[in-house]
């Protein structure tokens, strides 16, 4: 707890006391509360502790409280409480008049009001001040994890930092050189008493608060930041953000040209990729290029994942969305460990994803879902996909990647998949059948739902939108039944009638299959 006394008379129901004197000590601030009815308690009392008391111990002999009070106030108490009313009806003139010399707050507590209902009171307004403060850091904590790693010119990457911790901060070089400075200090006042201690610390600027706290690349010290936040005490989740920030910045100092170097060379790449997708180069040519400038393109399996932007969007947009995808893929926590490369190509971004590495396991379509949510919201009106191709052998199947990348954002149109994200093998039926005659997917669509289709329409839309669901999750009734909204009971009832209708079991592959090329067709007859 850190307020005033003139703070805690705010609070309910501390709010019906008063301060009868030491009016001039009500900028005191409040650490803690202790109940007294002990003759030595100022004994125990600490820096910044309120006392409260019913003055049972001094009820017939006020003239104890004098050096009472003149001991708490030696103690740097913030303060004494007098719960008025249950052994002295007003507070002894000569408590008030010392009270007043010493500068030393006294309160007259209100009868009605426990001490427990006082204490209840402060703590739930302290638990909301640290609750408060704990969700203002966390979500510091969760930008600066989208933010970490992305590499950017230096000057605007500090200025992102900025934002997100919203305190004045400045970054010194390892020589005292001023490397950014968004504080109102000049160098030398920002300088002083350098060279400094290698450890993190509080420490002052003129009058000004500030925790400073040193810059390392390899256990060297190569600089400090200092950062001016608003509260003026420490707040320990507070130093914990400031650390991460420093971890962020020691990162970048050493490692963001280096990002630019890795950045141009595989543009240069882009190029010979770019020729081989067309046909007009060789896988031979393009991975002995990449092996020269240190680049692994191929160390096992594989997956091509392309993200397009819809024409409708303008090259600078489209520029922006791209870029976004490409930090997310490159920086986010769970994905910058995976064995990566990225190529800019004339369509958007074209990556492979090695599927066998450390950190691959597990579906790349799931992964991929959750790491760019934050971009695929915060984009959510803007024409994204990103198209991920079947799992390859070979680096001369690259070309085989991009085609299924292409197809399924193809075919995702034409089936109206909304997903942002979206693999192959979610549309391949849809590939391999697309040549069939509309006539003859009309004919198959009728002849394995027929029975259901000639229920009366409500009832049969209602049928097949619960059998298609069931489809679509692998025939797990939890998922169909959660994404309809409906009781696993209710869906379990639903499939039970509709393959007793249709004669169909769920438990034979061809008959799932069946199901699965009847609501493929349905799909694709739909009108582009």
């Amino acid at each position: 707890m850190n307020i005033t006394v003139e703070q805690v008379l705010s609070i309910y129901p501390l709010s019906e006391g008063k301060l009868v004197a030491g009016q001039s000590g009500a900028s005191r601030l409040v650490k803690s509360v202790k109940v007294m009815d002990t003759p030595d308690i100022a004994d125990w009392i600490k820096e910044g502790e309120m006392v409260f008391t019913t003055a049972y111990l001094m009820k017939d002999a006020p003239d104890d409280a004098i050096p009472l009070l003149r001991k708490l106030n030696q103690r740097r108490s913030a303060g004494l409480g007098i719960k008025i009313g249950r052994f002295w009806d007003e507070v002894p003139e000569l408590i008030l008049e010392e009270a007043n010399r010493l500068d030393f707050p006294l309160i007259r507590l209100p009868y009605e009001c426990s001490f427990s209902d006082n204490l209840n009171g402060l703590f739930h307004v302290e638990m909301q001040y640290h609750t408060q403060i704990l969700h203002t850091v966390l979500d510091k904590q969760k930008r600066l994890m989208q933010f970490a790693l992305r590499p950017d010119r230096i000057n605007h990457f500090f200025q992102k930092l900025l934002s997100i911790l919203g305190y004045p901060i400045a970054v010194i070089g390892s020589r005292g050189q001023l490397v950014f400075n968004a504080t109102s200090f000049g160098a030398s006042q920002l300088l002083h008493g350098w060279p400094w201690e290698k450890e993190a610390q509080w420490s002052f600027v003129e009058e000004s608060r500030c925790f400073r706290v040193p810059l390392t690349e390899h256990e060297e010290c190569i600089g400090y930041m200092i950062i001016f936040p608003e509260n003026p005490l420490p707040v320990k989740v507070e130093e914990e953000l400031f650390l991460q920030t420093a971890e962020i910045i020691s990162y970048h100092m050493g490692v963001i040209f280096n990002e630019y170097r890795n950045h141009a060379a595989q543009n240069d790449l882009g190029v010979l990729l770019s020729r081989y997708l067309r046909g007009s180069g060789t896988i031979e040519a393009l991975t002995e290029e990449a092996a020269r400038r240190g680049i692994p393109l191929f160390q096992g399996a594989y997956r091509g994942l392309l993200a397009l932007v819809s024409p409708e969007a303008g090259c600078g947009e489209k520029e922006r969305l791209l870029r976004n995808i490409r930090e997310e893929l490159q920086y986010h926590p769970e994905l910058k460990e995976m064995a990566v490369i990225h190529f800019n190509i004339q369509e958007g971004l074209f990556s492979i994803f090695l599927v066998d590495a450390p950190g691959a396991d597990g579906k790349l379509t799931d992964l991929l879902r959750t790491c760019l949510r934050g971009v695929l919201q915060e984009d959510c009106g803007a024409p994204l996909r990103i198209c991920v191709s079947n799992k390859k052998g070979r680096p001369g199947q690259l070309r085989d990647a991009y085609k299924e990348c292409l197809e399924t954002s193809r075919l995702a149109d034409r089936l109206d998949i909304r997903d942002a994200v979206v693999q192959f093998g979610s549309v391949e039926l849809a590939y391999l059948f697309q040549h069939v005659p509309r006539e003859h997917m009309q004919t198959y669509v009728n002849e394995v739902l027929e029975m259901l289709l000639k229920k009366d329409p409500e009832y049969s839309q209602e049928m097949l939108r619960t059998l298609e669901t069931f489809i679509e999750n692998d025939g797990q009734v939890n998922e169909t039944a959660k994404q309809l909204l409906i009781h696993r009971n209710t869906a379990a009832y639903r499939l039970e009638k509709i393959g007793e209708l249709l004669e169909v079991d769920y438990k034979k592959i061809n008959d799932l299959l069946r199901l699965k090329l009847a609501f493929t067709f349905k799909q694709m007859l739909k009108p582009m």
